[in-house]
């Protein structure tokens, strides 16, 4: 599709040209217009490269659509209900310098955006923008202090049991093949395949005996599939999207030990795909006990700044998102954080000098690195593991240039070994203090039954998590830490107000999108509040209200 023209100026008879008599200047439909839509127009050499020039039909104006695309966000409705608000909704056609009357497009012409923003890597625009919006407006500077904090997402696939995700990710691959095996020819077992797994429906409230053997036979079919396929000439066959699932999957249900029938594996391997409808949706479980939480689909780190000052009564937050990375369900708070880093920096902000997360994102080599660049993490530490009735490290006092340790018992110690993981590079001392713990009236609190001293391995930067440990303890670290726990009631905003909770796509790349929607839905929406505050606060509203009357 190749670009239509386009025009920023407003048609005399546009929405625009009766602002003042429909729209008030704290309405929202009119802040909109006045500070998002600039940003939108700012856009629009990025989303031109998602299109040719001057080849085949003109396209629906991106600008336009992409504004369509943030209100959806803004005001939660679908596709459908979105365009048909082009046509009834007066805020909308004003809040997107639409003019009256304009022709509508087709609901679909939005999927088929969003797929292009995909395609091109330009999910991130519309995010980059309203910060870049904010930052001119003066309401977010580009180095500033953050919090940060992961929550789950619920992928758009149904609950599948092993043997269903078997079942049915052998159906796909046999409709897949089906397309192509006139080039081919299929095999002797063809039908058989085809009529057990595409033909019928199993019914899954058989007793467990059966269940098992139908795994079994899910496996054995699958490995006789497979092994056609590769036996195969062409080579077409084996590259299918479909066959390529249908070899992972197989590999992460059943383990080959020789045979036709390969075993089922006792527990699937972290990653494992649960819905072959969306093989990216991973399982994950978080907690323990009665907080323990599952679930299949995709985690999401949010990162928004920190304004240390209190807020007057009424007064909207002066916070904004400026970082939503979406990971894979299993990905670590530590992968997450590099994530959101590196994203920043793509759109031009610098790291925070400080930074306030939880326990999961603290670690010492963390600490070390946040102080060696001149960062400030603020965050508690796990306590060292302990054995009962046994001293932890924590009561040891612990110098690793020095390579000196002191005991409880006031005793340094004999010896200090340097160790090395080659294939991590992770680095560990041993600390030991041999005849030292002779006669030690502290023995049996420190040293174990079979052992004839102690010893005590600690990481390489262990002297920034034994700080860490000593002031997590002070009330002015804890009052400070608060701050982090906002963050909280932002994800609350996300998931409540825009669906941050559950997935509308299928597939990363496109719950990616979705979610850096929703945070730019959310960033627009604060900028808004935060403008309706001021103007009510310095009387313009209600000078603007009588003037019009």
């Amino acid at each position: 599709m190749s670009l239509p023209h386009f025009s920023a100026q407003s048609a005399l008879f546009s929405t625009a040209a009766i602002t003042g008599q429909l729209f008030a200047p704290a309405d929202r439909y009119r802040l909109f217009a006045e500070l998002i839509y600039p940003q939108l127009l700012a856009s629009r050499s990025e989303l031109s490269a998602c299109y040719c020039e001057n080849n085949g039909r003109p396209a629906v104006e991106p600008v336009l659509v992409l504004g369509v695309s943030l209100l959806q966000f803004l005001d939660g409705v679908p596709d459908q209900r979105a365009v048909e608000m082009l046509q009834y909704h007066t805020g909308w056609n004003f809040a997107l310098n639409r003019n009256v009357g304009d022709q509508l497009f087709h609901p679909t012409v939005l999927v088929y955006f969003r797929q292009r923003l995909v395609e091109h890597q330009q999910s991130r625009l519309i995010f980059a923008k309203i910060i870049d919006g904010l930052v001119a407006a003066g309401l977010m500077s580009r180095r500033t202090a953050q919090r940060m904090d992961s929550t789950q997402i619920l992928g758009l696939v149904s609950h599948m049991s092993r043997l269903e995700c078997m079942r049915q990710t052998l159906r796909l691959a046999l409709e897949e093949l089906e397309q192509s095996a006139h080039a081919f020819g299929r095999p002797i077992f063809w039908s058989e395949l085809w009529e057990r797994y595409v033909d019928n429906k199993l019914d899954y409230r058989l007793e467990s005996k059966v269940l098992k053997e139908k795994m079994d036979q899910s496996g054995a079919d699958s490995l006789r599939l497979l092994e056609w396929v590769d036996r195969l000439s062409d080579k077409t066959a084996a590259s299918g999207k479909q066959v390529q699932l249908l070899r992972r999957v197989f590999k992460e249900q059943f383990e080959m030990v020789g045979g036709t029938a390969p075993p089922q594996r006792p527990s699937q391997p972290a990653g494992a795909v649960h819905n072959p409808h969306d093989p990216d949706a991973q399982w994950a479980a978080k907690g323990q006990g009665k907080a323990r939480k599952e679930h299949v689909g995709y985690k999401v780190q949010v990162a928004e700044t920190v304004v240390e000052q209190s807020l007057k009564p009424g007064e909207p937050t002066r916070n904004f998102l400026t970082g939503i990375a979406t990971q894979p369900a299993i990905g670590s708070d530590e992968a997450g954080a590099e994530q959101i880093k590196d994203e920043q920096k793509s759109m031009g902000l610098e790291p925070p000098p400080t930074l306030f997360v939880d326990g999961a994102y603290v670690s010492a080599q963390k600490l070390a690195e946040a102080q060696a660049q001149g960062q400030e993490l603020i965050g508690p530490v796990q306590l060292p593991p302990t054995t009962e009735g046994k001293f932890s490290s924590e009561v040891f006092t612990i110098r690793i240039a020095e390579r000196k340790a002191i005991c409880p018992a006031g005793k340094e110690n004999t010896q200090c070994s340097r160790l090395e993981d080659k294939a991590s590079g992770k680095v560990n001392y041993r600390f030991e203090w041999s005849y030292q713990c002779a006669g030690c009236p502290l023995r049996e609190q420190c040293v174990g039954k079979d052992q004839k001293h102690r010893t005590l391995v600690v990481g390489e930067y262990h002297d920034f998590l034994q700080a860490r440990r000593q002031e997590q303890k002070t009330e002015a670290f804890q009052k400070r830490a608060q701050h982090r726990n906002a963050i909280e009631g932002t994800q609350s905003e996300l998931v409540r107000g825009h669906g941050l909770r559950r997935a509308r796509y299928r597939g990363l790349a496109k719950v990616r999108l979705q979610n850096y929607f929703i945070g730019a839905a959310c960033n627009a929406k604060r900028w808004i509040r935060r403008t309706i505050w001021e103007i009510k606060r310095s009387g313009l509203g209600a000078k603007a209200s009588i003037a019009s009357g």
